[in-house]
Protein backbone atom coordinates (compact mmCIF):
# COMPACT_ATOMS: atom_id res chain seq x y z
CA UNK A 1 0.00 0.00 0.00
CA UNK A 2 2.75 2.64 0.73
CA UNK A 3 4.32 1.51 -2.15
CA UNK A 4 1.68 2.22 -4.22
CA UNK A 5 1.78 5.68 -3.13
CA UNK A 6 5.15 6.51 -3.71
CA UNK A 7 4.92 5.54 -7.06
CA UNK A 8 1.91 7.37 -7.68
CA UNK A 9 3.30 10.05 -6.40
CA UNK A 10 6.69 9.31 -8.20
CA UNK A 11 5.03 9.39 -11.66
CA UNK A 12 2.57 12.60 -10.73
CA UNK A 13 6.04 14.17 -10.12
CA UNK A 14 7.17 13.20 -13.49
CA UNK A 15 4.17 14.23 -15.14
CA UNK A 16 4.29 17.53 -13.91
CA UNK A 17 8.01 17.89 -14.88
CA UNK A 18 7.14 17.28 -18.29
CA UNK A 19 4.62 19.48 -18.31
CA UNK A 20 6.43 22.20 -16.93
CA UNK A 21 9.26 21.06 -19.22
CA UNK A 22 7.96 21.12 -22.96
CA UNK A 23 7.27 24.38 -24.67
CA UNK A 24 4.91 24.70 -27.62
CA UNK A 25 6.08 27.73 -29.58
CA UNK A 26 4.22 29.84 -32.34
CA UNK A 27 5.80 30.88 -35.81
CA UNK A 28 5.16 34.37 -34.76
CA UNK A 29 6.58 34.08 -31.06
CA UNK A 30 10.26 33.08 -29.59
CA UNK A 31 11.13 32.79 -26.08
CA UNK A 32 14.06 34.69 -24.62
CA UNK A 33 16.01 31.87 -22.17
CA UNK A 34 17.30 32.22 -18.85
CA UNK A 35 19.36 29.88 -16.80
CA UNK A 36 19.98 30.45 -13.62
CA UNK A 37 19.28 34.41 -14.28
CA UNK A 38 21.64 34.35 -17.47
CA UNK A 39 20.01 34.66 -21.11
CA UNK A 40 21.29 31.74 -22.83
CA UNK A 41 19.54 32.79 -26.12
CA UNK A 42 16.14 31.85 -28.15
CA UNK A 43 14.03 29.03 -28.41
CA UNK A 44 11.17 28.56 -30.93
CA UNK A 45 9.23 28.28 -33.40
CA UNK A 46 8.14 24.42 -32.62
CA UNK A 47 8.72 22.22 -29.76
CA UNK A 48 11.16 23.25 -27.09
CA UNK A 49 12.13 21.26 -23.48
CA UNK A 50 13.39 23.71 -20.84
CA UNK A 51 14.21 22.45 -17.06
CA UNK A 52 11.45 23.81 -15.16
CA UNK A 53 13.47 23.80 -12.02
CA UNK A 54 16.72 26.39 -13.27
CA UNK A 55 15.30 27.74 -16.73
CA UNK A 56 12.82 30.27 -16.74
CA UNK A 57 11.08 32.19 -19.86
CA UNK A 58 10.08 35.41 -21.30
CA UNK A 59 7.64 35.17 -24.48
CA UNK A 60 8.11 37.46 -27.57
CA UNK A 61 5.55 38.48 -30.02
CA UNK A 62 7.17 39.24 -33.20
CA UNK A 63 3.78 40.96 -35.22
CA UNK A 64 3.69 44.28 -35.99
CA UNK A 65 1.82 46.00 -32.98
CA UNK A 66 0.32 49.63 -33.03
CA UNK A 67 0.22 52.00 -29.52
CA UNK A 68 -2.45 54.95 -29.38
CA UNK A 69 -0.83 57.86 -27.33
CA UNK A 70 -3.28 60.00 -26.73
CA UNK A 71 -3.98 63.84 -26.63
CA UNK A 72 -0.60 65.60 -26.45
CA UNK A 73 -0.08 69.82 -25.68
CA UNK A 74 2.44 71.23 -27.85
CA UNK A 75 3.52 74.57 -28.88
CA UNK A 76 4.28 75.80 -32.50
CA UNK A 77 7.44 77.75 -33.80
CA UNK A 78 4.62 80.56 -33.81
CA UNK A 79 3.33 80.29 -30.26
CA UNK A 80 0.07 78.92 -31.11
CA UNK A 81 -0.97 75.53 -28.70
CA UNK A 82 -2.28 73.10 -30.06
CA UNK A 83 -3.87 69.38 -29.64
CA UNK A 84 -2.81 66.45 -31.23
CA UNK A 85 -2.79 62.25 -31.03
CA UNK A 86 -1.48 59.87 -33.14
CA UNK A 87 -1.04 56.13 -33.32
CA UNK A 88 2.80 54.50 -33.61
CA UNK A 89 2.99 50.92 -35.73
CA UNK A 90 5.91 48.80 -34.56
CA UNK A 91 7.39 45.43 -34.53
CA UNK A 92 10.13 44.01 -32.41
CA UNK A 93 13.03 42.78 -34.78
CA UNK A 94 15.42 41.62 -32.23
CA UNK A 95 13.76 39.64 -29.17
CA UNK A 96 16.88 39.54 -27.05
CA UNK A 97 16.83 43.29 -26.44
CA UNK A 98 13.87 43.98 -26.32
CA UNK A 99 13.80 42.09 -23.15
CA UNK A 100 16.86 42.82 -22.05
CA UNK A 101 17.18 46.94 -22.64
CA UNK A 102 13.70 47.94 -21.78
CA UNK A 103 11.49 46.79 -18.90
CA UNK A 104 7.86 47.95 -20.38
CA UNK A 105 8.38 49.35 -23.87
CA UNK A 106 4.68 50.39 -24.37
CA UNK A 107 5.32 52.98 -21.19
CA UNK A 108 8.38 53.78 -22.59
CA UNK A 109 7.47 54.53 -26.39
CA UNK A 110 4.34 57.02 -24.85
CA UNK A 111 6.85 59.16 -22.94
CA UNK A 112 9.30 58.56 -25.71
CA UNK A 113 6.68 59.93 -28.63
CA UNK A 114 5.21 62.37 -26.12
CA UNK A 115 8.42 64.29 -26.22
CA UNK A 116 9.38 63.91 -29.76
CA UNK A 117 6.20 65.38 -30.66
CA UNK A 118 6.49 68.60 -28.66
CA UNK A 119 10.04 68.68 -30.39
CA UNK A 120 8.76 68.15 -33.68
CA UNK A 121 5.83 70.82 -33.16
CA UNK A 122 8.19 73.24 -31.93
CA UNK A 123 10.21 73.34 -35.09
CA UNK A 124 7.04 74.08 -37.34
CA UNK A 125 4.89 76.93 -37.74
CA UNK A 126 1.01 75.77 -37.15
CA UNK A 127 0.34 76.10 -40.96
CA UNK A 128 2.97 73.78 -41.38
CA UNK A 129 1.36 71.45 -38.72
CA UNK A 130 -2.52 71.58 -40.05
CA UNK A 131 -1.14 71.40 -44.26
CA UNK A 132 1.91 68.96 -44.09
CA UNK A 133 1.04 65.85 -42.32
CA UNK A 134 3.27 63.59 -44.50
CA UNK A 135 6.40 65.58 -43.26
CA UNK A 136 4.97 65.81 -39.81
CA UNK A 137 4.45 62.03 -39.61
CA UNK A 138 8.01 60.86 -41.30
CA UNK A 139 9.83 63.67 -38.85
CA UNK A 140 8.22 61.85 -36.04
CA UNK A 141 8.79 58.36 -37.33
CA UNK A 142 12.63 59.22 -38.09
CA UNK A 143 13.31 60.11 -34.04
CA UNK A 144 11.20 57.74 -32.61
CA UNK A 145 13.15 54.92 -34.72
CA UNK A 146 16.56 56.54 -33.36
CA UNK A 147 15.33 55.54 -29.84
CA UNK A 148 13.67 52.27 -30.09
CA UNK A 149 16.00 51.21 -32.51
CA UNK A 150 18.45 50.43 -29.03
CA UNK A 151 15.41 48.96 -27.59
CA UNK A 152 14.99 45.77 -30.76
CA UNK A 153 12.10 47.21 -31.81
CA UNK A 154 11.75 48.87 -35.41
CA UNK A 155 8.36 52.01 -35.32
CA UNK A 156 7.22 51.42 -39.28
CA UNK A 157 4.32 54.40 -39.16
CA UNK A 158 3.45 56.80 -37.01
CA UNK A 159 0.17 58.96 -38.62
CA UNK A 160 -1.57 61.96 -36.81
CA UNK A 161 -4.77 61.05 -36.42
CA UNK A 162 -6.11 64.73 -35.03
CA UNK A 163 -4.45 68.26 -34.58
CA UNK A 164 -7.30 70.51 -32.46
CA UNK A 165 -6.22 74.48 -33.04
CA UNK A 166 -7.49 76.89 -30.15
CA UNK A 167 -10.79 78.41 -31.13
CA UNK A 168 -9.55 81.92 -31.69
CA UNK A 169 -7.27 79.80 -34.77
CA UNK A 170 -10.28 77.66 -36.11
CA UNK A 171 -12.20 81.17 -36.70
CA UNK A 172 -9.51 82.56 -38.42
CA UNK A 173 -8.78 79.55 -40.46
CA UNK A 174 -12.85 79.61 -41.60
CA UNK A 175 -12.75 83.36 -42.54
CA UNK A 176 -9.56 82.31 -44.37
CA UNK A 177 -11.18 79.27 -46.09
CA UNK A 178 -14.13 81.50 -47.13
CA UNK A 179 -12.55 84.13 -48.51
CA UNK A 180 -10.40 81.43 -50.02
CA UNK A 181 -13.27 79.47 -52.11
CA UNK A 182 -14.60 83.02 -53.09
CA UNK A 183 -11.30 84.16 -54.77
CA UNK A 184 -11.75 80.50 -57.01
CA UNK A 185 -14.97 81.40 -57.18
CA UNK A 186 -14.11 84.88 -59.17
CA UNK A 187 -11.23 83.80 -60.70
CA UNK A 188 -13.31 80.52 -62.31
CA UNK A 189 -15.69 83.29 -62.80
CA UNK A 190 -13.42 85.47 -65.05
CA UNK A 191 -12.30 82.48 -66.69
CA UNK A 192 -15.19 81.58 -67.47
CA UNK A 193 -16.45 84.94 -69.04
CA UNK A 194 -13.48 84.89 -70.80
CA UNK A 195 -13.46 81.83 -72.86
CA UNK A 196 -16.99 82.99 -73.51
CA UNK A 197 -15.72 86.18 -75.28
CA UNK A 198 -12.96 84.29 -76.72
CA UNK A 199 -15.69 81.82 -78.47
CA UNK A 200 -17.87 85.00 -79.44
CA UNK A 201 -14.95 86.27 -81.04
CA UNK A 202 -14.09 83.63 -83.12
CA UNK A 203 -17.62 82.67 -83.90
CA UNK A 204 -18.47 86.59 -84.99
CA UNK A 205 -15.09 86.46 -87.09
CA UNK A 206 -15.75 83.31 -88.89
CA UNK A 207 -19.25 84.74 -89.62
CA UNK A 208 -17.67 87.83 -90.83
CA UNK A 209 -15.16 85.72 -93.22
CA UNK A 210 -18.00 83.10 -94.40
CA UNK A 211 -19.92 86.50 -94.87
CA UNK A 212 -16.59 88.16 -97.21
CA UNK A 213 -16.74 84.93 -98.14
CA UNK A 214 -20.44 84.40 -99.66
CA UNK A 215 -20.61 88.48 -101.39
CA UNK A 216 -17.48 87.98 -103.37
CA UNK A 217 -18.72 84.26 -104.81
CA UNK A 218 -21.96 86.72 -105.02
CA UNK A 219 -20.56 89.76 -106.73
CA UNK A 220 -18.44 87.11 -108.89
CA UNK A 221 -21.74 85.24 -110.18
CA UNK A 222 -22.84 88.43 -110.84
CA UNK A 223 -20.15 90.22 -112.55
CA UNK A 224 -20.11 86.47 -115.10
CA UNK A 225 -23.56 87.20 -116.10
CA UNK A 226 -23.30 90.45 -116.61
CA UNK A 227 -20.37 89.75 -119.24
CA UNK A 228 -22.31 87.01 -120.26
CA UNK A 229 -25.38 89.25 -121.15
CA UNK A 230 -23.38 91.85 -122.66
CA UNK A 231 -21.59 89.39 -124.57
CA UNK A 232 -24.93 87.50 -125.83
CA UNK A 233 -25.96 91.28 -126.69
CA UNK A 234 -22.53 92.20 -128.59
CA UNK A 235 -23.39 89.24 -130.55
CA UNK A 236 -26.85 90.24 -131.65
CA UNK A 237 -25.73 93.34 -132.43
CA UNK A 238 -23.17 91.80 -134.48
CA UNK A 239 -25.82 90.60 -136.56
CA UNK A 240 -28.07 93.07 -136.91
CA UNK A 241 -28.30 95.44 -140.36
CA UNK A 242 -28.08 99.16 -140.26
CA UNK A 243 -31.85 100.07 -140.84
CA UNK A 244 -32.37 98.03 -137.66
CA UNK A 245 -29.81 100.31 -135.65
CA UNK A 246 -31.53 103.33 -136.61
CA UNK A 247 -34.88 102.49 -135.97
CA UNK A 248 -33.24 101.66 -133.06
CA UNK A 249 -31.83 105.48 -132.63
CA UNK A 250 -35.28 106.64 -133.66
CA UNK A 251 -37.17 104.76 -130.81
CA UNK A 252 -34.25 106.28 -128.73
CA UNK A 253 -35.00 109.64 -129.76
CA UNK A 254 -38.89 109.36 -129.46
CA UNK A 255 -38.37 108.63 -125.71
CA UNK A 256 -36.15 111.19 -125.43
CA UNK A 257 -38.33 113.54 -126.36
CA UNK A 258 -41.19 112.61 -124.35
CA UNK A 259 -39.02 113.39 -121.67
CA UNK A 260 -39.28 116.57 -118.98
CA UNK A 261 -35.24 117.35 -119.49
CA UNK A 262 -34.55 120.79 -120.96
CA UNK A 263 -31.37 119.72 -122.07
CA UNK A 264 -30.85 116.51 -124.67
CA UNK A 265 -27.32 115.43 -125.55
CA UNK A 266 -27.50 113.77 -128.34
CA UNK A 267 -24.01 111.55 -130.01
CA UNK A 268 -22.02 112.19 -132.63
CA UNK A 269 -22.94 108.69 -133.68
CA UNK A 270 -26.12 108.57 -133.30
CA UNK A 271 -27.03 112.07 -135.68
CA UNK A 272 -24.36 111.23 -138.30
CA UNK A 273 -26.10 107.60 -138.26
CA UNK A 274 -29.43 109.51 -138.99
CA UNK A 275 -28.25 111.78 -141.59
CA UNK A 276 -26.45 109.20 -143.52
CA UNK A 277 -29.98 107.30 -143.38
CA UNK A 278 -31.97 110.44 -144.40
CA UNK A 279 -29.16 111.59 -147.41
CA UNK A 280 -29.91 108.52 -149.72
CA UNK A 281 -33.78 108.74 -150.46
CA UNK A 282 -33.30 113.13 -150.39
CA UNK A 283 -30.56 112.67 -153.22
CA UNK A 284 -32.35 110.23 -155.19
CA UNK A 285 -35.50 112.34 -155.08
CA UNK A 286 -34.17 115.25 -156.71
CA UNK A 287 -32.13 113.27 -158.86
CA UNK A 288 -34.71 111.94 -160.31
CA UNK A 289 -36.56 114.75 -160.97
CA UNK A 290 -33.64 116.94 -162.52
CA UNK A 291 -33.43 113.95 -165.26
CA UNK A 292 -36.91 114.54 -166.16
CA UNK A 293 -36.86 118.58 -166.63
CA UNK A 294 -33.79 118.02 -168.92
CA UNK A 295 -35.37 115.92 -170.83
CA UNK A 296 -38.71 118.11 -171.26
CA UNK A 297 -36.82 121.58 -171.64
CA UNK A 298 -34.55 123.19 -174.16
CA UNK A 299 -31.36 122.56 -171.73
CA UNK A 300 -30.60 121.00 -168.51
CA UNK A 301 -29.96 124.31 -166.52
CA UNK A 302 -33.03 123.49 -164.66
CA UNK A 303 -32.09 120.04 -163.53
CA UNK A 304 -28.51 121.16 -162.73
CA UNK A 305 -29.68 124.22 -160.40
CA UNK A 306 -31.96 122.17 -158.49
CA UNK A 307 -29.58 119.30 -157.64
CA UNK A 308 -27.17 121.84 -156.20
CA UNK A 309 -29.57 123.34 -154.01
CA UNK A 310 -30.52 119.89 -152.63
CA UNK A 311 -27.34 119.61 -151.81
CA UNK A 312 -26.77 122.38 -150.14
CA UNK A 313 -29.66 121.91 -148.11
CA UNK A 314 -28.31 118.61 -146.83
CA UNK A 315 -24.77 119.87 -146.41
CA UNK A 316 -26.93 122.55 -144.00
CA UNK A 317 -28.57 119.82 -142.52
CA UNK A 318 -25.35 117.74 -141.50
CA UNK A 319 -23.72 120.26 -139.34
CA UNK A 320 -24.31 119.68 -135.60
CA UNK A 321 -24.05 123.07 -134.67
CA UNK A 322 -26.97 123.36 -137.39
CA UNK A 323 -26.32 127.11 -138.61
CA UNK A 324 -26.37 128.03 -142.29
CA UNK A 325 -23.29 128.95 -144.05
Amino acid sequence: MIVGVVVGAVVLFLLIIFVLSVKIVREYQRIVLFRLGRAIGLRGPGLVFINPVTDRTSWVDLRERFLEIPHQTAITKDNASISIDFIIFYKVVDPSMSVLQVQNFAAAAQNVAATTLRSVVGDMPLDDVLSKREEMNASLRVRLDEVTERWGVKVTTVEVREVNPPAGVLEAMTRQMSAERTRRAAITEAQGQKQAAITLAEGTKQAAILGAEGERQSAILRAEGLAAGLEKIFVIGRGLDRNTMQLQYLETLKHVGTAPSTKIVVPMDLLGGLMNGLRAPLVATPSSGARASGDSGPSGETGAGADSGTRAELDDAERPDGHNS
